[in-house]
């Protein structure tokens, strides 16, 4: 009776630890299970997703590149226009300087036909040929005057530094300290603009040179 018992026993443990081997399995081979299926459910979503996501892509990338054209294609169009008006400006202040050039040449000429008409004429008179030359002169004046040209006032007038060039300092009492006596070379204007200052001879009051010394 002592051994049946002990055998029923032993059978029952057995089969205990049979049971419990066999649900371990069961976990170990159902968890790797769910695990592969969660992962392959993913990876066709994230699929799905990227291939939506790839039109939206290319589209935008499209759109980027027409308008990244579009802007190279004014810029170089602008820079045409550019480089045109700025050749259209040149020729044209180009045109205008030869224009006001050949005017100005023009009202010239009548003095140089003066001068070889003067050449011409064998005469031995010096005031005749005098009268002649101070003739040409007036009429060379006449051209220089319709272009704006003036002459700069010299002798008598107070010397200004703006218009006048000393060239010397006289001592005199005959004539107001600082007052041209004498013009050495014309000068000349264009309308406000200085062409050339006069050279002249200034005077100098040597009592007033001296005062202003020992002042």
């Amino acid at each position: 009776m002592k051994t049946g018992v002990a055998g029923t026993k032993n059978m029952t443990m057995n089969n205990e630890r049979s049971g419990t081997k066999a649900e371990q399995l069961d976990v170990e081979h159902e968890l790797p299970g769910g695990e592969g299926q969660n992962l392959e459910g993913s990876a066709p979503e994230q699929e799905a997703t990227a291939a939506e996501d790839r039109p939206k892509i290319g589209t935008e990338a499209a759109k980027a590149d027409e308008q990244c054209k579009a802007v190279l294609d004014r810029l170089a169009r602008l820079q045409a226009e550019f480089e045109n008006a700025r050749k259209r400006a040149a020729r044209e202040q180009q045109e205008f300087k030869d224009y006001a050039l050949a005017e100005a040449l023009k009202s010239l000429l009548p003095t140089l036909d003066s001068l070889d008409l003067a050449l011409q004429v064998p005469t031995w008179d010096f005031e005749e040929f005098r009268n002649g030359v101070d003739l040409i002169r007036k009429q060379f004046e006449d051209a220089l005057s319709k272009l704006g040209v003036s002459q700069i006032p010299a002798k008598g007038v107070p010397f200004d530094p703006r218009i006048h060039q000393a060239i010397e300092m006289v001592d005199t009492i005959s004539a107001p300290y600082n007052q041209v006596l004498e013009e050495v070379q014309r000068g000349y204007m264009l309308r406000d603009r200085l062409l050339r200052p006069a050279l002249v001879r200034v005077a100098r009051n040597p009592k007033r040179s001296e005062q202003r010394e020992a002042a």
